[in-house]
Order: structure tokens, then C-alpha cells, then sequence
């Protein structure tokens, strides 16, 4: 079909008549005023859902192959189908959502792959909300198992009550077994241990911040992992902004969304955005930007809550979210504060892997850049291929050899690395490179508070020296 002849989102042809030849209405005439009588392309629809893009796609197929899944399983059709070629079909015929689309990650490297700019993870996204709402029944073990994996925010406080109990418990092979014959999730997997003191409840108890500056304002969405199971990422956080002179604030948040958006989960996913994007715009109010410590979470609230919602507030809370590193790089000497600092000998050799997250936000390159202004760190770059665990996606039994498969260029090349320590922004990318290497994994966070602040007790080498602009930074143990 030609440009001229698309058909438009009111269901008819966007085809305009010329004023003589043919089909230029009464020949007779001569005038060429005649009024034009649309073709009605398809009679049948009353309103058409067609996603916004669809007609953009011109099927050159690059987003199938930047696809991870399309790459390592043949029966996966891979982005192009479903993102626009489904809505083409359910437009025209009346199509139900394809049942594969269960099969999509979730990594989003389709969006940032895509030559016109085709919204397709936002088609994704939708396309999975309604197949669930529609087509999967609800009491179905896969409905059950999803909504779990969905909602780790519901279960993570109930665990970290008896963090203890809660980690034997979860660690036991028996239980593993029971979560795979019952729910469907990989007993293949270690789940992750809870802390034993969140980090909400360590601010609680460490008074909030020690900084107070009302020119400097940041607000911390945490999200659920730093909170509940690595604590440490969230305290160096708020170690080196505090290091810099921000006061740092801590508003309620929920959820970010992101493995709500992967299951189809989209009013779960709904009620946490309202929740997140409240709160942040009043802190944003108070003069403070949002920070993020986790890729997945920056990414949900800048780009998936403004393509999906429409909360007041929700493109300035956006608009005004940003990751951890790349703000200190923006908005401070990031790297002259770097310069001649140095760090432990656990911090030597680091094999680095970009979540696809970070890429899809233009961010892949900074952390190495970042890590090579700290004096004897030699961090390698693993490459751009997906780590394949893609949040829940790589929990689920049905998927564990997909995403071990296509984590395998990531293993090899940080078996390759010459390093035995793994760093990445993402929590999950962290299970699977834990899970693929045996590798301790750190966060860019912890690296950069060894580097600028030391080991809280003192005896780290990093600079001590606050770099505030006159704001003096109250230091205290952990």
C-alpha cells in the first residue's frame, strides 16, 4: 500500500484527489471541486485500535533482529509481529492478541533499534495487558504465577519481617521444588536473600539525611530491591550524593512498575504509577529532581508512564527523572572528583555489563568511562549483548534455557575478562551474571563511595573531602 493510500486511524483512506485524471472525481466538471468520498477500508470497525506508529513500521525487520528472544528461539516471531503487525491485524480482522507475545522480555532493545521511531514496547506492553485480561484465565497456574513474580513489592515486606527464616526457608531445595511444580518458577534459580535491616528502615533509624540544602535537592526512588535485598546500593547512594552537598529526600514510593509491565499486570501496574508519580511530583515541588539507582526503574517512569498514563504530573516527574550516575555526571565534576582517588583490592578487575536498560537510555558508555578516572580499577566492557534474565522473564521455568542461552555471549566474555568481580546497574542482570559466572557482582554505586567517601569505619582510601560548595557533609557509621 502507498504512502498515498494509508489508511488513517478513523478507518479510511487518507488518499487525496487530485484535481484532473484519473480518479480526479467528475472529469466533466472541470472545476476539480467535487467532493471527495473516502473509501471506507474496513466497514466493519467502529473504532479503530490501532496504536499510534503501527503505520511507521515499514518492516525492515531490524527490531527482529536486535531481538534476544527472536535470536535464540526460532519460534518466537519476534517484535515486528508484535508491535505493529498485530494491531494491523486486529484492526483489519478482528485478531485476538497472539498468546507469543507472553514470550516477549521486556528488554526493550526493539525501541532504541528502530529506524522510525515505532513505539513498540509500548505495543508490547499494551498487547500483553490485554491477552491477560482477555485470554488467560485467571485462575490458571500461569495467571497465578505472574501476578506473584508481578508483585514482589506485596510479598518483599512480609519476608523481611523474619529475613532470617524467610532465607533458609527460601533457600531449602524442597522449596525451590514446590515453587517449580506448583507455580512454574525455575527451581533452577537461587532466590535472592532479603537483608536484614531494609534500607527504609535504616534512614528511619540513621534521623533522614545529614544534609540539609535547599539548593541541592534530590529524591530517592529506591525501588524494591535496594530497599528489601541490597541495602548496600541504597546507603552509597545516599553516601555519595551527601558527599556532594544534595540533601537527600525519601518520599513513599510503590512499586516502579517494570515486572507489572512484563506480565501484562497493567492496572497493577496503574495503581503503582499514581501512587509513584504523586509523590514524586510533590517532592519535585519542593524543588528536588528524582534519582534512581536501578535502570529498569528509571526507565519505567521516563519513558513507559508517559507513553501509558496520563496522571497529571506525569511528564514533569519524567522529565525530571534521572539515573544516579548520569546526574552526578551532568550536574557535578564527577570525574575531577575521581581524579587520584583509589579503592580496595575487591574493586581491582571488574568485568562490566550494560543492562539494556541503561542502553535503551543512552547510557551504555558512561560507567566505563566513569570507572577509568579511578586510579588501579581496570573494568572491561562484557559487550552489548542481553544478559537474558530480563526481571521475571528468566524466573519462569518455561524460559530458564532461553535466557541461559542468551546470556551465553555475556558469560563468556566475563570468563574472558580476566576479572572475577561483576558490576552492573541492573539487580537482575546481577542474579544472572552471578548465576552464569559465580562472579561476586557490584553495583557502580558501590564503587564510586569506596572511591569518594572510603569505607565508613574510615579505613577505605578514597577522598574524604566533601565536595559540597561550602555544605558541610555529616558523616556517620553504618
Amino acid at each position: 500500500m502507498s504512502d498515498a493510500q494509508r489508511p488513517s486511524d478513523d478507518g479510511v483512506s487518507s488518499e487525496q484527489p487530485s484535481t484532473g485524471g484519473v480518479g480526479g472525481g467528475d472529469s466533466d466538471s472541470g472545476d476539480g471541486n467535487d467532493e471527495f468520498e473516502p473509501v471506507q477500508v474496513f466497514p466493519e470497525a467502529e473504532e479503530m485500535d490501532l496504536r499510534p506508529g503501527a503505520d511507521s513500521c515499514y518492516k525492515c525487520s531490524t527490531c527482529d533482529t536486535n531481538c534476544p528472544v527472536a535470536e535464540v528461539d526460532d519460534e518466537f516471531p519476534g517484535p515486528k509481529f508484535q508491535g505493529p503487525e498485530q494491531w494491523r491485524l486486529k484492526r483489519q480482522d478482528d485478531h485476538d492478541i497472539d498468546d507469543s507475545v507472553m514470550k516477549c522480555s521486556n528488554c526493550m532493545r526493539c525501541d532504541s533499534a528502530c529506524p522510525s521511531s515505532v513505539p513498540l514496547s509500548q505495543m508490547h506492553n499494551t498487547a500483553r495487558a490485554e491477552y491477560v485480561e482477555e485470554n488467560m484465565s485467571k485462575f490458571s497456574r500461569e495467571y497465578l504465577r505472574n501476578r506473584v513474580l508481578a508483585n514482589y513489592r506485596r510479598l518483599a515486606p512480609l519476608a523481611s519481617m523474619f529475613p532470617r527464616t524467610a532465607n533458609f526457608v527460601m533457600g531449602r531445595s524442597v522449596t525451590k521444588w514446590l515453587g517449580e511444580k506448583t507455580l512454574g518458577i525455575t527451581s533452577e534459580r537461587d532466590f535472592p536473600e532479603f537483608a536484614t535491616e531494609t534500607f527504609r528502615e535504616w534512614w528511619t533509624d540513621r534521623g533522614g539525611a545529614n544534609v540539609e540544602n535547599e539548593d541541592k535537592r534530590i529524591a530517592y526512588f529506591h525501588g524494591c530491591y535496594s530497599n528489601y535485598n541490597t541495602p548496600e546500593v541504597a546507603k552509597a547512594l545516599v553516601h555519595v550524593y551527601e558527599h556532594f552537598g544534595y540533601e537527600v529526600m525519601v518520599p513513599e514510593q510503590s512499586c516502579s512498575g517494570t515486572p507489572m509491565f512484563a506480565n501484562g499486570m497493567l492496572e497493577d501496574a496503574r495503581r503503582a504509577a499514581e501512587t509513584n508519580v504523586r509523590e514524586l511530583a510533590a517532592a519535585i515541588e519542593d524543588g528536588a529532581d528524582v534519582i534512581a539507582s536501578c535502570s529498569s526503574c528509571s526507565m519505567s517512569i521516563r519513558q513507559e508512564y508517559p507513553e501509558l498514563f496520563d496522571f497529571e504530573n506525569t511528564e514533569d516527574v519524567a522529565a525530571n527523572t534521572w539515573d544516579a550516575v548520569e546526574y552526578l555526571r551532568v550536574h557535578e565534576d564527577l570525574m575531577g572528583a575521581l581524579e587520584n582517588t583509589t579503592v580496595g583490592d575487591e574493586f581491582d578487575d571488574m568485568a562490566y555489563h550494560a543492562p539494556c536498560h541503561s542502553r535503551n537510555q543512552g547510557l551504555d558508555g558512561q560507567t566505563i568511562e566513569v570507572m577509568d578516572a579511578i586510579d588501579g580499577i581496570d573494568a572491561h566492557d562484557v559487550g552489548d549483548s542481553c544478559s537474558g534474565i530480563s526481571g521475571t522473564y528468566g524466573w519462569k521455568e518455561e524460559n530458564y534455557e532461553t535466557s541461559m542461552k542468551i546470556g551465553e555471549e555475556m558469560f563468556e566474555h566475563m570468563d574472558a575478562a580476566e576479572a572475577e568481580t561483576g558490576l552492573t546497574e541492573c539487580p537482575t542482570c546481577s542474579m544472572q551474571m552471578e548465576h552464569g559466572t559465580g562472579y561476586e557482582i557490584k553495583h557502580t554505586l558501590e564503587v564510586l563511595e569506596a572511591a569518594l567517601v572510603g569505607d565508613r569505619d574510615g579505613s577505605g582510601s578514597g577522598s574524604h573531602a566533601s565536595a559540597g560548595a561550602g555544605t558541610e557533609t555529616a558523616t556517620e557509621s553504618n
